[in-house]
């Protein structure tokens, strides 16, 4: 067995200490299709772009769209401009420049845990993104770190949602690697994988990379009962999907290198971060 995945293994970050609403809408931030590669590309290059600077080094992606994602990026703080004119270059903010940080966390815990080939960096980290950004996703990890292995029906007592539409996400979740269950039978228990246990660094950092941002979010509106749609990999993708999967192979102006960071070490999260947070425990 992978020691990774042994369930006594210490627990530094306890994932039921963080706050499952802050993180989730830190996630809708960084969630937007193509934001991690627009975020990645300007990091690396260092200086203003244009949309069409920007457009260039995306390939596989319109500049229309390139346009309207940081007109967004815009309005989120995650960039600048340097005027007010029509076409003015854009600049990462304090905001911006520190997702940097947080996306070595989510590459690493990819990297670890979930899908070890090789892999462009911002696809890796846009999947990771992809996989924790679901709403009430959190509540029903932090449920299940606490007290699974839990039937679906108990899980969704333990986050006050309909038993629906906690099964439909217990599904997604599945399909995305963050939870299992212990046998085939319909009714049989949930838990976490491996890769689940392990989300603890990954919510300590977004959670403090979030910290400006607490007095400027509002309530989110209640997310109605109905089916999730299931598109991660691992299940049929939609025809935009397989557009971007063909382009993204074709695109020999963008080599893997690219977004690619050597192999390190997952940096520590900042004292600040960890220094109220109650000493983790021993499963």
């Amino acid at each position: 067995m992978n020691p990774r995945d042994t369930p006594d293994r210490p627990t530094f970050f306890p994932i039921g200490s963080f706050d499952a609403q802050r993180i989730e809408d830190a996630f809708s931030l960084m969630g937007p299709k193509w934001t991690t590669w627009s975020v990645m590309t300007m990091a690396q290059e260092g200086r203003p772009m244009r949309v069409r600077d920007v457009a260039a080094r995306l390939p596989f992606v319109s500049e229309q769209l390139v346009g309207k994602r940081l007109a967004a990026m815009h309005t989120d703080g995650l960039v600048t401009r340097t005027d007010k004119r029509h076409g003015a270059p854009y600049r990462l903010s304090a905001l911006g420049e520190s997702l940097t940080h947080v996306h070595r966390t989510l590459a690493d815990w990819s990297r670890n845990y979930l899908s070890p080939g090789a892999m462009a960096e911002a696809e890796r980290v846009e999947d990771a993104v992809q996989r924790l950004r679901l709403r009430h996703s959190i509540a029903m990890i932090q449920v299940l770190d606490a007290g699974g292995p839990m039937r679906f029906v108990h899980i969704a007592e333990g986050v006050d949602l309909d038993v629906s539409f906690t099964r439909h996400r217990l599904l997604r979740l599945q399909a995305d690697g963050l939870v299992t269950r212990t046998g085939p039978r319909h009714g049989d228990p949930y838990v976490l994988t491996g890769a689940g246990r392990e989300l603890g660094p990954v919510y300590a950092t977004v959670e403090h990379w979030s910290a400006p941002l607490a007095t400027r979010w509002t309530p989110s509106p209640p997310v109605p009962v109905a089916t999730a749609q299931r598109t991660h990999s691992g299940l049929p993708l939609g025809s935009d999907d397989a557009r971007t999967a063909a382009a993204l192979r074709r695109s020999a102006a963008v080599p893997n290198a690219l977004f690619s960071h050597a192999s390190q070490p997952q940096s520590r999260v900042p004292t600040a971060a960890t220094a109220s947070w109650a000493p983790g425990r021993v499963r």
